[in-house]
């Protein structure tokens, strides 16, 4: 049988680091340092340089949706959309909303059946002066696919808005 004790090296260490151990669980630090541990340069600052321009939540019709296409200056450069009432701000997604991206035809307009019918064609938009679609006739799936554009538009940008008919407003 192999006996132990504290005169090997390894077994002193380890009692050392047990006792240090001990040492810090039952006598725990409690003052706190002078100084901080890290320094920042005299120009660090958390504030943004600025503040992005504030959204309200507003009642939008097709007409007054249409200059939010990126392309319109009296839109300020904002991309919005609607998917079944919902205004949604997708200026973050300008690559993909702007002009010249690939839904970009949706831009500025009710993008419902074309998020729901999977299809960027410029007939799956309502023209701007008729009543909003209602969307009747579409598929239990299609529906389905709206709705989950729905909630990835909804964990992914602002709902700044909601649609509503031409003469609502």
């Amino acid at each position: 049988m192999a006996s132990y004790s504290l005169s090997t090296p390894i077994n002193t260490a380890l009692l050392v680091y047990i006792l240090y151990l001990l040492q810090r669980i039952l006598l725990p630090r409690t003052s706190v340092p002078a100084k901080p541990s890290v320094q920042f340069k005299s120009s660090y600052s958390w504030m943004p340089k600025a503040h992005a321009p504030t959204l309200l939540y507003t009642v939008y019709t097709p007409k007054t949706l249409l200059k939010y296409d990126g392309v319109d200056p009296a839109g300020a450069g904002r991309i919005l959309l609607a998917i079944a009432g919902t205004v949604f701000d997708v200026t973050a997604g300008r690559n993909f909303y702007g002009p010249g991206g690939m839904y970009g035809n949706f831009a500025g307009r009710d993008a419902s059946r074309g998020m729901a019918k999977q299809s960027f064609d410029l007939e799956m938009l309502t023209p701007v002066e008729e009543p909003l679609d209602k969307l009747e006739d579409l598929a239990p799936d299609e529906i389905e696919n709206m709705n989950g554009w729905i909630e990835h538009f909804s964990g992914k940008y602002i709902v700044c808005g909601r649609l509503v008919e031409n003469d609502a407003a």
